[in-house]
């Protein structure tokens, strides 16, 4: 752990890939603060800003007394939350590009199907 993210941050995507991948099901009983802490030897407070992380977009929800859980449509609410975040990176700086050089959507379309095409080839060889 250490890509020049707060630790926090770093801990709070962790167990969202863990969301996402199905690894953490809606409903589960997510690790612990001081699990997380003992397993990526950090303190617990840190360990529990990356948990508050979560809990405040209503990924995980407390229980008091039992722990943090998967909220209920945690995974879809990732899903769209990426989905954005990956529009706002990659596709509308595309499509910015695109139309500098007088391509259409159908014309982007294109590309994206032929250069799909020749990476399944190379991967094949």
């Amino acid at each position: 752990m250490d890509d020049g993210r707060p630790l926090f941050v770093q801990i709070a995507t962790q167990v969202e890939a863990s969301v996402l991948d199905g690894s953490l099901s809606e409903g589960e009983r997510a690790p612990s603060t001081n699990e997380l802490a003992a397993f990526h030897r950090i303190n617990p407070a840190t360990a529990a800003r990356g948990v508050n992380l979560l809990v405040d977009r209503g990924i995980l929800v407390k229980r008091r007394g039992l722990g943090m859980f998967v909220a209920d449509g945690a995974r879809e609410l990732l899903r769209a939350e990426r989905q954005q975040r990956f529009a706002d990176h990659f596709i509308t700086p595309m499509l910015d590009e695109a139309r500098t050089l007088g391509l259409s959507a159908e014309d982007v379309v294109e590309l994206i199907r032929t250069t799909t095409d020749h990476s399944q080839l190379k991967e094949k060889a």
